[in-house]
């Protein structure tokens, strides 16, 4: 159990991961609307909890959080073997809707950040990973491309 939380600790954070996760971590608020939602970044991530899970009712905690968790490489559909698909489809398919980079608490430890660079931040604060307002675009942007 231990060896299995050190290998999770260098693991790379998926900033676009579920909250049910193991070692999840909330480190934005979404904000805005559902036509244009932005991250509100925090200033430390905190540990998913029952208690943070349930501040975001009656809705799901992914239409309330932006939450990341150590990277399940093989065992995510948008992972390619050696990179995050999702983070390649963030940058070459959406508009940048931030000029700089925003304050975000897990940038160090991001992979879109390490493999897609200032690219991805600067597209970071529209990503939700639930939303029910969704257009085309985002569909096509969030759909797992056959590895």
């Amino acid at each position: 159990m231990e060896n299995q939380q050190q290998a999770e600790a260098k693991m790379p954070l998926c900033p676009s991961s579920r909250p049910e996760l193991p070692n999840s971590v909330v480190f934005g608020v979404i904000r805005g609307s559902v036509e244009k939602p932005r991250v509100n970044y925090l200033k430390q991530p905190e540990p998913v909890t029952k208690e943070v899970i349930a501040l975001a009712e009656p809705v799901t905690p992914t239409e309330v959080f932006r939450t990341a968790s150590p990277c399940e490489e093989s065992s995510c559909q948008h992972f390619d073997g050696q990179d995050c698909q999702l983070a390649k489809r963030v940058v070459d398919q959406l508009p940048s809707v931030s000029q700089k980079l925003p304050a975000c608490s897990i940038r160090n430890e991001c992979r879109w950040w390490a493999q897609e660079g200032s690219s991805a931040c600067f597209r970071c604060p529209q990503v939700i990973t639930d939303s029910y307002g969704t257009s085309e675009q985002w569909t096509q942007v969030a759909t797992p491309t056959n590895n």
